[in-house]
């Protein structure tokens, strides 16, 4: 399955921050980010689910955007299909394969911001046991105080990538091939 998450998945992870930095720690505490799949179904429809066991951080610093972190770890049991059954099999040897490889990850190695809100954001994806670069074409959403004293920013981006780059090779015809990761991260400034 593709789990880019992160992709707002905005997953950010350079080395570099500067002081000026804010650090950010996403939501999912409050249900506040997502990281949603889809993918096509035999040729006939679209499949949607999500994972629900994730957590993250990121870094941005307004006056120097391309110093953006962010890496988010995934609980690849945690995939949710909606169907317990079909759950089950995605968790199994041909697909995720849990057992062997519970944690997916997202690390990112740049941040580019493109104008009017769109970033760029490249990184390595893990998944299955193997890492590939990936980019997430993501938006900056919004940012500001919440209700609760705090302040948070949020983003929201996606990718697509084939499932046997990962070494996912179950056969569910020439439609089914690539999975998109949809994501939608709130982060909570520390």
């Amino acid at each position: 399955m593709k789990t880019i998450i992160l992709s707002g998945l905005l997953l950010l992870s350079s080395t570099a921050t500067t002081a000026m930095a804010d650090n950010y720690t996403i939501d999912t505490k409050g249900a506040h980010a997502f990281i949603q799949f889809k993918i096509n179904h035999l040729g006939y429809s679209w499949l949607y689910g999500r994972f629900n066991t994730f957590d993250g951080q990121f870094s941005y610093d307004e006056k120097n955007p391309a110093a953006a972190s962010v890496s988010v770890n995934i609980d690849t049991a945690s995939i949710d299909s909606n169907h317990a059954e079909r759950d089950k099999h995605l968790r199994g040897k041909d697909f995720l394969d849990v057992s062997k490889f519970p944690k997916a990850s997202f690390v990112s190695t740049s941040f580019t911001e493109k104008g009017n809100g769109k970033v760029e954001i490249k990184g390595d994806f893990t998944l299955h046991g193997i890492t590939k670069a990936i980019t997430i074409d993501a938006e900056h959403i919004g940012n500001g105080s919440d209700p609760w004293g705090g302040y948070r920013r949020g983003f929201a981006g996606s990718t697509t990538f084939a499932l046997k780059d990962f070494d996912i090779n179950y056969n569910l015809g020439p439609a089914s091939k690539d999975v998109e990761i949809i994501l939608s991260i709130e982060g909570i400034r520390q």
